[in-house]
């Protein structure tokens, strides 16, 4: 059984979201789960040196005080053990590079890259756009660090990130956590019981196509 989640890296809600799938898929009963990680942009045309944060945040809501909506989501990340320091948060990056690492990183190792990441983000105020932070979430992550520099410092690294991106747009992805699990599409960050009965569904279905006979 295959998920597609449609993420960004410095999208709050995709960590809490993530956190949550893997919630749901401990103890897992069913057929084997393959997770595949997909990048969207939230912001495709931010420059390499990225922005500062709450300028850039300001300018795209219009909002005087960000602070109620960083507590917001501090708030909802506390109730299940995910912890946010706005304080340190400063930059908004560019993310293209960090969606680089978790390509890279194979369907196996997506989630704890991508936890990593997030950590250094979140709770460090860390740049993920720089190579030693991306190498060294990399490693956190458990993937191999030669391999993993090869990767960010590729030509034209992001060039596929970028494509990716405007493709999850056509398909209609307009804001981020996005779930594709069997027939069920889940914007947001839906919690653990959501995901469950996503699952327990796509599970369901795909029983019952295993059982349908072939075409002759």
């Amino acid at each position: 059984m295959h998920i597609d989640v449609y993420h960004d890296t410095v999208c709050p809600w995709c960590r809490i979201g993530l956190h949550n799938l893997a919630k749901a898929l401990e103890g897992w009963q069913g057929p084997a789960v393959t997770v595949r990680l997909r990048p969207f942009l939230l912001d495709p045309g931010a420059p390499p040196e990225g922005y500062d944060l709450r300028e850039h945040l300001a300018a795209k809501y219009g909002a005087v005080d960000l602070e109620p909506m960083f507590e917001r989501v501090t708030q909802a990340g506390a109730r299940i053990g995910v912890k946010f320091d706005f304080a340190k948060v400063t930059r908004m990056p560019d993310t293209r590079l960090s969606h680089v690492l978790i390509e890279a990183a194979g369907d196996a190792l997506a989630l704890p890259v991508a936890e990593a990441l997030h950590k250094a983000y979140f709770e460090e105020g860390r740049d993920i756009s720089a190579d030693k932070v991306l190498l060294e979430a990399a490693v956190k992550g458990g993937m191999d660090k030669p391999a993993a520099r090869a990767a960010i410092t590729a030509c034209d690294a992001t060039g596929f990130i970028r494509s990716d991106a405007r493709a999850a747009t056509r398909k209609g992805v307009r804001a981020v956590p996005h779930f594709v699990i069997g027939r069920q599409v889940l914007t947001g960050a839906q919690p653990v019981e959501v995901l469950r009965a996503a699952l327990q569904e796509a599970a369901g279905t795909a029983d019952l196509a295993a059982d349908q006979p072939a075409c002759e």
